[in-house]
Protein backbone atom coordinates (compact mmCIF):
# COMPACT_ATOMS: atom_id res chain seq x y z
CA UNK A 1 0.00 0.00 0.00
CA UNK A 2 1.10 4.05 -1.15
CA UNK A 3 1.22 6.12 1.74
CA UNK A 4 -1.02 8.25 -0.37
CA UNK A 5 -3.84 5.89 -0.25
CA UNK A 6 -3.97 6.21 3.75
CA UNK A 7 -4.60 9.78 3.34
CA UNK A 8 -8.27 11.00 4.28
CA UNK A 9 -9.68 7.68 5.29
CA UNK A 10 -11.13 7.45 8.82
CA UNK A 11 -9.71 6.49 11.84
CA UNK A 12 -12.20 4.10 14.38
CA UNK A 13 -11.26 2.09 17.21
CA UNK A 14 -11.73 -1.77 17.33
CA UNK A 15 -14.52 -0.84 19.37
CA UNK A 16 -16.21 1.29 16.95
CA UNK A 17 -15.25 4.73 18.09
CA UNK A 18 -15.01 6.88 15.68
CA UNK A 19 -11.14 9.05 16.27
CA UNK A 20 -10.74 11.36 13.53
CA UNK A 21 -9.26 11.31 10.01
CA UNK A 22 -6.04 10.87 8.39
CA UNK A 23 -4.34 14.31 7.29
CA UNK A 24 -0.64 13.49 7.76
CA UNK A 25 2.09 10.87 8.20
CA UNK A 26 5.03 11.08 10.50
CA UNK A 27 7.94 8.67 8.56
CA UNK A 28 10.92 7.28 11.09
CA UNK A 29 13.86 7.37 8.45
CA UNK A 30 15.81 6.02 9.70
CA UNK A 31 14.01 2.49 10.44
CA UNK A 32 12.22 3.20 7.03
CA UNK A 33 8.87 3.29 8.23
CA UNK A 34 5.41 5.00 9.22
CA UNK A 35 5.76 6.12 13.08
CA UNK A 36 2.30 8.13 13.35
CA UNK A 37 -0.80 8.99 11.58
CA UNK A 38 -1.63 12.57 12.56
CA UNK A 39 -5.21 13.58 12.67
CA UNK A 40 -4.67 17.50 11.94
CA UNK A 41 -2.84 18.75 9.14
CA UNK A 42 1.18 19.62 10.80
CA UNK A 43 0.87 22.95 8.71
CA UNK A 44 -1.93 23.38 10.99
CA UNK A 45 -0.97 22.48 14.04
CA UNK A 46 -0.31 25.32 16.83
CA UNK A 47 1.05 24.66 20.30
CA UNK A 48 3.85 22.47 21.86
CA UNK A 49 4.63 19.39 19.34
CA UNK A 50 4.63 17.40 21.63
CA UNK A 51 1.30 17.61 22.76
CA UNK A 52 -0.26 17.77 19.37
CA UNK A 53 1.64 14.43 18.54
CA UNK A 54 0.33 13.35 21.63
CA UNK A 55 -3.11 14.52 21.57
CA UNK A 56 -3.75 14.20 17.84
CA UNK A 57 -2.00 11.16 16.57
CA UNK A 58 -2.10 7.41 16.44
CA UNK A 59 1.24 5.22 16.86
CA UNK A 60 1.23 3.78 13.95
CA UNK A 61 2.15 0.14 15.68
CA UNK A 62 -1.45 0.09 17.38
CA UNK A 63 -3.00 -0.01 13.72
CA UNK A 64 -4.54 -3.71 12.87
CA UNK A 65 -5.98 -3.25 9.88
CA UNK A 66 -5.56 -0.18 6.63
CA UNK A 67 -8.55 -0.88 4.24
CA UNK A 68 -11.76 0.85 3.62
CA UNK A 69 -10.88 2.55 6.94
CA UNK A 70 -7.99 2.61 9.48
CA UNK A 71 -8.43 0.20 12.30
CA UNK A 72 -6.93 0.60 15.77
CA UNK A 73 -6.16 -1.03 18.53
CA UNK A 74 -7.52 0.22 22.00
CA UNK A 75 -10.39 2.29 23.19
CA UNK A 76 -8.98 5.62 22.12
CA UNK A 77 -6.46 4.84 19.92
CA UNK A 78 -3.14 4.21 22.14
CA UNK A 79 -2.24 8.14 21.77
CA UNK A 80 -0.64 7.88 25.00
CA UNK A 81 3.02 7.87 24.26
CA UNK A 82 5.13 10.62 23.65
CA UNK A 83 6.78 11.65 20.69
CA UNK A 84 10.27 10.95 21.19
CA UNK A 85 12.84 13.48 20.47
CA UNK A 86 13.96 12.01 16.88
CA UNK A 87 10.29 12.76 15.98
CA UNK A 88 10.47 16.22 16.98
CA UNK A 89 13.76 17.19 15.81
CA UNK A 90 12.47 15.46 12.45
CA UNK A 91 8.54 17.75 12.30
CA UNK A 92 10.53 21.01 13.29
CA UNK A 93 12.89 20.66 10.23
Amino acid sequence: MKISEIYKLDIYSDSGQYLGEVHDVVLDLEKGEVSRLLMVPWESAKGDPNSILKRKSIMYKSVKNVGDVVLVSGPSGVREENASREELNDLSR
